[in-house]
């Protein structure tokens, strides 16, 4: 069996970070990068899974020029047993970024694609769902629990009105959700090792263009500062002088 495992390069989700002063892109002077938060728990399922069944194969793959490979060396790191860099310089987004999966994919042949239900940076939530209509693939979004059955998944994913479990055949497309697993601590023999494991780089296989567009970042406005109140009676009547109650 074989699993794809995206991940993405985003900056730190614990960081504090600020836009360029002229609005084109975020102030990256000094800022750490890691891979995406949910794309890491998706990558721990995997290698979890391939503990339980050492016949999987997981190969990482990540979008963009030299600086990911940090990222995926830490893929490697965690289990992962391959690297795949497609190297690429230009703004992407979702539709780009499925494109390029759908390609791989038809290459590659994975039994699975299991990546991050949304990247932190952007927060777009779509590729997996672009993927999975491309490949004409069944998908199960947002899974809190994975089970597999041969070339079958059952997959216990989170929604508005609470847990769903579906059922779905491979190859298939699963994205991982918060409660899914904790990814594991990487001691540093796995580090050392991750340096002998090999990483690739490709040229892209689409020349797929993106449908969006960043135009311009800006801070979030400051929030407005707060009023104590005695009483409730004077909370209700500030909360219907300000139409917030009829």
């Amino acid at each position: 069996m074989k699993i794809l495992v995206p991940i993405k390069r985003v900056p730190d989700p614990y960081a504090m970070v600020r836009p360029l002063p002229d609005g084109s892109g975020i102030d990256a002077n000094g800022l750490k990068h890691e891979i995406n938060p949910f794309d890491e728990i998706a990558l721990e399922e995997a290698v979890r899974m391939k503990e339980a069944d050492p016949a999987i194969h997981i190969t990482a793959v990540s979008m963009g020029g030299p600086e990911c490979e940090e990222q995926l060396r830490k893929a490697l790191a965690m289990g992962a047993d391959l690297a795949l860099r497609i190297d690429c310089s230009d703004a992407v987004d979702s539709s780009v970024v499925s494109a390029e999966l759908a390609a791989l994919a038809q290459t590659e042949s994975p039994d699975l694609i299991l990546m991050g239900k949304q990247a932190t940076d952007f927060d777009s939530g779509q590729a997996a769902q672009m993927t999975a209509a491309r490949l004409g693939w069944p998908q199960a979004m947002y899974a809190a629990r994975i089970e597999r059955d041969g070339s079958r998944l059952t997959v216990v994913r989170e929604t508005d009105e609470g847990e769903e479990t579906v059922a779905l055949s491979l190859p298939a497309i699963v994205t991982a959700d918060l409660r899914l697993n904790e990814p594991r601590y990487i001691p540093l023999p796995g580090i050392i090792r991750a340096r002998t494991k090999p990483l690739e780089v490709r040229a892209r296989l689409t020349t797929a263009e993106p449908k969006t567009r960043l135009t311009k970042l800006v801070d979030a406005p400051a929030r407005a500062a707060g009023i104590m109140v005695d009483s409730v009676d004077a909370l209700v009547a500030e909360l219907q002088k300000r139409g917030a109650l009829a």
